[in-house]
């Protein structure tokens, strides 16, 4: 299965159900359901944005659906979407819409960059 990883908090925010979009700098052509994966190294700045003081990392948290890929092209379409990403475009203008996003019981396994195949 695919999996895709996510600093904290970030993956705990989507897992949690408050960010439905994550927004990357490259586009996928794949569509369906992905394993997320709580990096390593965590957004130490997010962490203390977002109140977060302790967070599993390097592990499997939850799970999703990639449902589509929205591309923004101007400043404006990414701060109409801003309460359901919850960031700033440098972290990229392709957003990536979730749905069906679901907690996992964390599983250790080590991240890499885009999607990538985990063995369930």
């Amino acid at each position: 299965m695919k999996a895709l990883s996510l600093k904290q908090p970030f993956a705990e925010l989507v897992v949690s159900g408050k960010k439905t979009i994550e927004l990357r700098k490259w586009n996928t052509k794949f569509r369906g359901k992905f394993l997320i994966h709580a990096s390593k190294v965590p957004d130490k700045e997010a962490m203390k944005q977002f109140q977060f003081s302790n967070l599993q990392l390097g592990g499997i948290v939850g799970q999703a659906i990639l449902k589509e890929v929205k591309h923004y092209s101007s400043e404006q379409e990414h701060l109409q979407d801003r309460s359901k990403h919850l960031a700033d475009s440098v972290w990229g203008n392709y957003s990536f819409i979730l749905d069906k996003v679901s907690r996992l019981p964390f599983k250790p396994i080590k991240g890499k960059l885009n999607f990538f195949e985990v063995k369930t």
